[in-house]
């Protein structure tokens, strides 16, 4: 490209080939298009805390995820989304086709959650989660449950889901008469938040990057 005169730097046609240059402060163009660098990419863990809005920005100007990841140099973006009054794993990245695939119902990426509700919880309706249960708008609902613990105040559940609608944890329990109490996401695709203190981030390491790309088909 340099000896049939297509490259330009700083304005002057290169005729010079190894020549060094300044990736960061030099203007090349080839063809008269401007080359720039493809940004790195970056792929963070975040144990979000209840109050935090999983978006870059919120209307309301109440807090968002960005202002708990101020560390993070590149722009990131959220994975999917947990509600403001919801803890656990999120992960954000600049990544736009690992992020696609990662949200899309397709590729089946397992979330799990361990959930309190208010009131005792009969073990037989981990059964009827599993088989499906009917919400509000005819959607069928189906998640793998496990119950931790129950008594008359409160019983504690751990569920897995493959999709993710909006708010449909809350909505699977409010169509069986439960009221959610709090709720976390411990492990996203296989990637937990154990250890971690709510609201601390970290970047993933190559081996998680690499098994996150494995799962949606992604070398």
């Amino acid at each position: 490209m340099i000896l049939a005169g297509r490259v330009i730097v700083n304005g002057q046609k290169v005729d010079q080939l190894g020549l060094v240059i300044d990736e960061i402060n030099d203007v090349v163009r080839v063809d008269e298009e401007t080359v720039r660098l493809p940004a790195e990419e970056s792929y963070v863990i975040l144990n979000k805390p209840k109050g935090y809005i999983s978006s870059l920005v919120d209307k309301f100007n109440r807090p968002t995820v960005i202002d708990l990841i101020r560390g993070v140099k590149d722009r990131v973006y959220p994975v999917g989304r947990l509600d403001l009054d919801t803890e656990g794993i999120l992960l954000l990245t600049n990544d736009g086709e690992l992020a696609y695939r990662l949200a899309h119902p397709k590729y089946e990426i397992k979330k799990e959650y361990v959930v309190t509700i208010k009131g005792l919880f009969p073990e037989h309706l981990t059964e009827k989660m599993e088989q499906g249960v009917k919400l509000e708008d005819g959607y069928l609902a189906k998640s793998k449950a496990k119950l931790l613990s129950a008594n008359e105040s409160n019983s504690v559940i751990q569920m897995v889901l493959t999709e993710g609608k909006k708010r449909e944890i809350k909505r699977i329990f409010a169509a069986l008469g439960y009221n959610v109490k709090h709720l976390k996401r411990i492990r996203f695709a296989d990637i937990s938040c154990e250890g971690m203190r709510t609201g601390s981030w970290r970047q993933l390491n190559r081996k998680e990057v690499l098994k996150l790309k494995r799962k949606v088909g992604l070398q």
